[in-house]
């Protein structure tokens, strides 16, 4: 068979190269053709799956932003992410995801992929603004500082400052939240409670944000304005960004329709199956796709909490049921037993 491993991250322990060249080693040894693509749905390890499928590496300060010819991406998590530091609730700022989206512009771009997963911050995209040019002053008219306890002093917003170079880029908001920005599904009250914020600063970080829409002005209410802690917003409203579902538009960029097109089979996967999985997941986009194309596609996960017979999968092979210590410790010997396996 010619199989198409497409794989998200096993979160914690593999990157999706990484389980994709396991999986890959297996089939191999049993006769298989193997080619392999490692997939992300718009958070953690998105700009790793555009290298992996061609896109240069361009650094930009600590991160770096994939470019081929015209088209970037950028990979919020690698700037503005959990896994950078510890929780800081009020002060955690979107202005280096900003910094990043400046260096794709610097180096040429005029389609910016801005994938979204993964954020630490609840700052409204403010830190993204400021990086781009835009002044958000107090009273005093001084800046305000980062993070979405910043907010709380803004007296005004100056989008004049703002890059010209993004009247004619397109920006394409990579995620699958649709949350407002405000409210019981926003993003205060959704994701601050995820990133450490207590009640209290979930309250404060609510007015903040309200605060800044209405120096703003419309968009709050948009589907996706509550992504990334309000970054969604200021794409949305400010930059005149598109949504489109994070794994919809990675798997374009990696040409996954033209892979399928001399595929027998789809083994694909990501560390846990779950509730999430069916909403939007890596796993989930790429069985659909598959299945529209008349591919069989079977998914490899650490652990399975979901009825296999209710997921999109032909079959489903938890790594937890082979070897509970080894899925968790040492993977790797797993995953390619399983690609070994396939028939």
């Amino acid at each position: 068979m010619r199989v198409l491993v497409a794989p998200d991250k096993f979160k914690g322990t593999l990157t999706a190269a990484e389980v994709a060249a396991h999986l890959a080693a297996g089939l191999r040894e049993a006769g298989h053709e193997a080619v392999e693509l490692p997939v992300a749905d718009g958070g953690e390890g998105t700009l790793a799956a555009a290298l992996a499928a061609g896109f240069r590496r361009v650094p930009a300060g600590p991160a770096a932003i994939g470019l081929r010819g015209d088209t970037a991406v950028v990979e919020l998590a690698l700037a503005s992410g959990l896994q950078l530091g510890p929780p800081d609730p009020l002060g955690a700022t979107s202005r280096g995801t900003g910094e990043l989206l400046r260096a794709a512009l610097d180096a040429g771009a005029r389609r910016v992929v801005l994938g979204v997963g993964g954020s630490a911050c609840t700052d409204g995209g403010a830190g993204l603004l400021t990086a781009l040019g835009v002044r958000i002053l107090s009273t005093r008219g001084d800046p305000v500082p980062d993070g979405g306890g910043g907010l709380r002093e803004a007296a005004s917003v100056d989008l004049r400052g703002l890059d010209p170079r993004l009247r004619d880029t397109e920006i394409v908001l990579a995620c699958d939240v649709d949350n407002p920005l405000l409210g019981p599904r926003g993003a205060a009250a959704v994701y601050g409670p995820q990133k450490g914020a207590t009640p209290a600063q979930v309250r404060l970080l609510e007015e903040a944000l309200a605060h800044l829409a209405s120096l703003v002005g419309p968009g709050a209410e948009r589907p996706g304005a509550g992504a990334a802690g309000g970054v969604g917003y200021a794409a949305l409203a400010v930059l005149g960004a598109r949504r489109r579902p994070g794994i919809e538009v990675v798997l374009e960029l990696l040409g996954f329709a033209a892979h399928l097109r001399t595929a027998d089979l789809v083994v694909t996967g990501e560390g846990a199956l779950d509730a999430q999985t069916l909403h939007g997941k890596a796993p989930a986009g790429v069985a659909v796709a598959a299945r529209a194309a008349h591919v069989p596609v079977v998914a490899v996960c650490g652990r399975c909490d979901l009825d296999p017979a209710q997921t999109p999968f032909a079959r489903v092979t938890a790594l937890a049921d082979l070897d509970p210590e080894r899925c968790l410790t040492d993977p790797g010997p797993l995953l390619r037993r399983v690609g070994r396996a396939q028939r």
